[in-house]
């Protein structure tokens, strides 16, 4: 038995992990799935496991109030390798390019633990954009064994890169197959909720989240400024803000916008509870990755606050478009599909970024090579 370390932190992981770690405890006498939850983000991250029926094996409380990408460095490889002293761990599993991703590579590579990326070949080439996660994945590439690439574009990312082509594999993103996971009881759940907040979900639902590290600052003041003036003209939509806990986004929302009545600032929600407004909603804004591959599988317009992104095959099939924090830019396409109906502005075009099959894929993978 392959005793195979899951090492995250942030609700996103999980959510494109958990799917993974269900298929390898569909063998038993093949893995034994250790989770290690660095909780980057704590509250969000343990709610999310609990949906998926999932317990952390170890929690290790790394996060500070205001502390540095260094100061949280130090403490995730200082408690990770505690860990991976005690543990005999055959393997390591990350996901995606968050400060927890780098710091398991790290870990596995000091212990010389093969380590499999999913989500791997993801770029932006500009390592400010976004920061500092572009750099963050791009270190994890040059340690990890097996990459497990979403797309074609993903691959053809890592060659450029000179990565071994026997390493990485084309396998979707496993983001898509933690939609399909939703049980009718679930959904049900999920309308009761917004009943009981009196949120009206309907054709003119208006989903936004904006939490990056690179929009905080005057790009958030602009993000803000073009929201206020959509919900004022618009003001027969329903706008929804899950605010995320970060002072330097949560403090300015809630003093802006918290006085419109056609805007519910919410908690950050559990994941069917989000998964339930992209698939109503009318118009998506994120600066959110994940929200990017999520919502095409619904048809939903999605307007990317970012000015660059490494989901481009969602740019080129045209379910999504970039504005960057340019309040004229958010406006002007917002206005285009504000002032149609939703099933005028629903997508035609594919999901670019999987078929629900990918974390099968991968647990075949990884099967021949430990084999």
């Amino acid at each position: 038995m392959k005793n195979v370390a899951f090492v995250f932190g942030t609700r996103p992981e999980i959510i494109k992990l958990a799917p993974v770690i269900l298929e390898l405890r569909k063998y038993p006498d093949i893995y034994n799935a250790i989770i290690i939850n660095t909780e980057q983000q704590k509250e969000l991250s343990n709610q999310t496991l609990a949906y998926f029926g999932l317990k952390a094996d170890y929690n290790l409380d790394c996060m500070r109030e205001n502390q540095s990408l260094s100061s949280v460095q130090s403490r995730i490889l200082t408690s990770l390798d505690e860990v991976y002293t005690k543990e005999k761990i055959d393997a390591t599993i990350v996901q995606g390019d968050t400060m927890t991703v780098l710091c398991g590579a790290l870990t596995s590579f000091y212990h010389k633990i093969p380590i499999f990326h999913v989500e791997a070949g993801l770029r932006s080439y500009d390592i400010f954009e976004p920061f500092p996660e572009e750099v963050m994945r791009q270190m994890t590439s040059r340690v990890a064994d097996l990459h497990f690439a979403p797309t074609e574009v993903n691959k053809k990312a890592l060659l450029k890169e000179n990565i071994d082509k026997n390493k990485i594999y084309v396998v979707g993103n496993t983001v898509i197959d933690a939609l399909f996971c939703l049980s009718n009881e679930v959904v049900e759940q999920s309308r009761r909720f917004y009943e009981e907040k009196n949120i009206p979900i309907d054709d003119k639902l208006v989903l936004i989240t904006a939490h990056r590290r690179e929009n905080h600052g005057e790009r958030i003041d602009r993000i803000i400024d073009a929201i206020s003036y959509l919900a004022e003209k618009y003001s027969d939509h329903t706008f929804v803000i899950p605010v995320h806990p970060n002072p330097n986004v949560h403090d300015k929302i809630h003093t802006r916008l918290g006085g419109f009545k056609n805007i519910h600032l919410l908690t950050p929600l559990d994941y069917p509870y989000l998964v339930y407004l992209m698939k109503h909603a009318k118009l998506i804004l994120t600066d959110s990755g994940g929200i990017q591959e999520e919502a095409p599988s619904f048809a939903c317009p999605t307007l990317v606050m970012r000015y660059e992104t490494e989901r481009k095959e969602g740019i080129e099939a045209g379910v999504s478009m970039l504005v960057g924090a340019d309040y004229d830019k958010i406006v002007s396409e917002s206005e285009k599909i504000l002032s149609s109906t939703k099933d005028a502005t629903r997508l035609k075009a594919q999901n670019p970024y999987g078929d629900g099959m990918s974390s099968k894929k991968i647990e075949r993978i990884i099967r021949e090579y430990f084999n």
